[in-house]
């Protein structure tokens, strides 16, 4: 789950963290007020007019302004709200602009980039330090790599001084700034660790002409699966910044995933999933979508996964491969028989049943009298469905 900027800001200054502030807007009628309201209390003429989108690459998609004058911060918050903001990240849609920041300018002397994620290879979290700030990380990664230092946590230890320390160092700070930077570090790591984020970045964080430390902007992803525990952090929610067919999936407790190809995909388990849909690129199709019914569905999850499939109208044909293990096929099968039945299926069904149940599920299909296209191996159903997506 990600969210807002403005949002991720509020948990790190809740941690002890300086960070640019503003006033969150997103009715026109707010903006005068919120613009007077910012200028009076940080005793500045200058604002910064910043679009709260899920995405990256704001500033290259004309979503953050600098604004000396009043008249012209006026004029970009009404022309950056509601705007559809395309940024490398949206793709050539763009994501609607419903919220922005009305936020204090800061007078900066040096950029920098700081980001917290985890290292699944070695099972630690690492950070990222760079004085490339304000950059892209990649494009950074790519032309001068040497420019980007890692430094490994072990979470059983947590972060330790000296690392806090190395962090100083691979920026090329001192005095205050090296001493602020140390804090800082020792707090975001907790912050990452206590919320369940598995990436938070910040980019820019600023060394100020007065020579303090403040993160300039905020970014954070966090584990799904730990939400449940999140329960602040899952209110923080904002579905409007989502795939609407992704949302409607979440409620009936799918995992979806919209793609581009045309070849609808039924899973059990994420790594059947990835292997059916490497399977459907191998016979020349393409998945339109990844999709995992779970290991308890049953005849409503299926149903449910049908309609969420066939919601998207580039699906030419859907394929259902299930290996029963703790689900078993005959209820896949009974599941597939009702969704065919009452949605009125306009598109070809290849089903593919393997495992508990497997020998019932598939007398149960042919029996049913509906038009559904058995498949007794994978590499046979993904060459029969690539075939009807095709036709």
């Amino acid at each position: 789950m990600k969210i807002h900027e403005y949002q991720a800001k509020e948990l790190l200054i809740a941690n002890g963290i300086p960070a640019q502030t503003g006033v969150v807007v997103d009715d026109p009628a707010q903006i005068n007020e919120a613009i007077d309201r910012v200028r009076s209390e940080y005793n500045t003429e200058a604002v910064v007019i910043k679009a709260q989108i899920h995405a990256g690459g704001r500033g290259k998609g004309g979503g953050v302004k600098f604004c000396p004058t009043v008249e012209g911060a006026r004029e970009e918050a009404n022309r950056i709200l509601g705007m559809q903001l395309v940024t490398p990240q949206t793709g050539p849609a763009g994501q609607k602009v419903r919220k922005i920041l009305v936020a204090e300018a800061l007078d900066i002397a040096s950029e920098y980039y700081l980001a917290f994620t985890l290292d699944r290879s070695c099972g630690q979290i690492v950070i990222i330090v760079s004085t490339e700030g304000g950059m892209d990380i990649e494009e950074v990664a790519h032309s001068t790599p040497e420019k980007i230092r890692k430094i490994w946590v072990d979470p059983t230890y947590g972060i330790q001084p000296f690392q806090c320390r190395e962090v100083g160092y691979a920026l090329e700070l001192t005095g205050q700034a090296f001493k602020e930077t140390c804090k800082i570090v020792a707090g975001l790591y907790q912050t990452f660790v206590s919320t369940d984020a598995s990436l938070m970045e910040i980019n820019p964080l600023v060394l100020t002409d007065d020579g303090h430390i403040n993160a300039l902007d905020a970014k954070f992803d966090f584990d799904d699966s730990a939400l449940y525990r999140q329960k602040a952090i899952a209110a923080m929610r904002d579905t409007a910044e989502e795939d609407p067919t992704e949302v409607e999936a979440s409620k009936s407790n799918l995992n979806y995933i919209k793609l581009d190809g045309s070849v609808g995909c039924m899973v059990n388990g994420a790594g059947l999933a990835m292997g059916t849909m490497d399977i459907i690129k191998l016979k020349g199709g393409d998945p339109a979508n990844f999709l995992d019914v779970g290991g308890a569905a049953n005849v409503e999850t299926v149903k449910n996964g049908f309609r969420i499939i066939l919601s998207d109208p580039a699906v030419k044909a859907v394929l259902v491969n299930v290996f029963g293990g703790i689900v078993r096929c005959d209820r896949i099968a009974n599941g597939i028989i009702a969704a065919v039945r009452e949605l009125d299926l306009k598109v070809p069904v290849v089903v593919r049943l393997a495992g508990t149940n497997a020998e019932e599920a598939r007398k149960i299909l042919d029996e049913s009298g509906v038009a559904i296209e058995p498949a007794d191996s994978l590499d046979e159903a993904a060459t029969k469905v690539v075939a009807a997506a095709s036709r």
